[in-house]
């Protein structure tokens, strides 16, 4: 029966163990070395218990490493703030933590994307065909990954202009107020799709634009076509949950 392992954390800190089960051990951020392979390593349920630590399972997920699978159950630990754990941060940069424990730290990490529902005086949203990544040849919101440091509004702005070579504006009010009830503000939504983990957080602008003296240049190596397409148009080609959600929200 192959070892279950539990990824336990609790505000920024994480539950690491030896090769011999015993803890919690810390890692030393930026060791490149280490002498006789990883020495710090998630524990498996049974250790835990062996603690005499209760926690609360949260997800399951399973994590490829070459040809090994592992089952690893995310769990929320039921004590005070542990002061002598790791650090999640400290996980990634020590060459002695085995691999799956900063795959599991790596897979906690969000992915943050930006979309823009572009909205015209006709009530219609351009969308684009994509012709590489995810959703080759799927029809989606302008949009992508947000960069390291930069605000969701403006990946949005760039995102529309890098794709599709128009250039828009989002009011103000959307930059600061982030509630998904709130009609000025994005739709925040976060989901995770398989059982690797992977966590998704999206922000979903809107613009009302005719791009009036503008013409629509789809990115060559990106995207295959652009046009127009009204709510109900829309909501049947589209194939991300997080651009129906917003698609039906901003257009009534």
């Amino acid at each position: 029966m192959d070892i279950e392992y539990v990824h336990l954390e609790h505000d920024g800190k994480l539950l690491l163990v030896n090769l011999d089960g015993r803890g919690p051990v810390k890692p030393q951020m930026g060791r490149t070395q280490s002498e006789n392979g990883f020495s710090i390593r998630l524990p498996s349920i049974t250790e835990v218990a062996s603690m005499g630590i209760e926690w609360k399972l949260r997800r399951t997920n399973r994590i490829r490493l070459d040809s090994d699978e592992f089952v690893v159950n995310y769990g929320i630990p039921d004590i005070a703030w542990p002061e002598d754990w790791a650090w999640k941060d400290s996980v990634i940069s020590d060459s002695a933590v085995d691999p799956l424990a900063r795959e599991s730290v790596y897979r906690t990490i969000h992915r943050v994307v930006s979309k823009v529902v572009i909205r015209n005086s006709n009530r219609e949203v351009l969308m684009a065909k994509v012709s590489r990544g995810f959703f080759t040849g799927c029809w989606t919101l302008p949009g992508g990954f947000v960069d390291y440091g930069e605000h969701p509004k403006d990946a949005a702005i760039r995102e529309a202009f890098e794709e599709l070579g128009v250039e828009i504006q989002i009011p103000a009010a959307n930059a600061s107020n982030l509630e998904t009830d709130n009609e000025d503000g994005a739709i925040v939504q976060t989901k995770i799709f398989n059982d690797e983990g992977i966590t998704w957080v999206s922000f979903t602008y809107k613009c009302e634009s005719d791009l009036i003296g503008q013409k629509i240049y789809p990115k060559d190596d990106e995207i295959e076509e652009a046009r127009w397409f009204s709510k109900e148009e829309a909501m049947r080609v589209a194939v991300s949950e997080f651009d129906i959600e917003a698609i039906n929200a901003y257009l009534g």
